[in-house]
């Protein structure tokens, strides 16, 4: 489902006093980047921040559920859906930007956690032969 230019622009003000955010489109939906870290992802008009073991427990606690993420059938079969390490945003947050804000810097040091736990890409080494 496609993000609406009004859903993007209201995401960016949710978010202006956490610094320069940017939205770029992904698969139908959108990510949410500060500097080149994704920590956030928008389905339609849905917001969702990244999780992990540090802050995963704020959005179970609010009875948050992880975005699930549908693959599209293989060779005519439905495929299992996959939970995804994002988790809706709590409603009550977009009426208080200072919240949503603190909410917004866990989600980014998840992000920033998850990044500097993934070991770095090697280029694979051709074989003389």
């Amino acid at each position: 489902m496609a993000v609406s230019a009004e859903y993007k622009a209201f995401v960016r003000e949710q978010l202006e006093a956490l610094g320069p955010v940017r939205i770029r489109a992904m698969f139908g939906g959108a990510g949410v980047y500060f500097d080149d870290l994704m920590f956030g992802l928008i389905v339609g008009e849905t917001l969702y921040f990244k999780a992990d073991a540090q802050n995963r427990a704020a959005f179970e606690e609010e009875g948050q559920e992880p975005f699930m993420y549908q693959p599209p059938p293989k060779d005519g079969q439905a495929r299992k859906a996959v939970s995804m390490s994002y988790y809706e945003v709590p409603e009550r947050l977009y009426d208080d930007p200072d919240e949503m804000v603190v909410w917004a810097r866990d989600a980014l040091s998840a992000a920033m956690r998850a990044k500097s736990g993934k070991k770095p890409k090697t280029k694979k080494r051709s074989r003389a032969g």
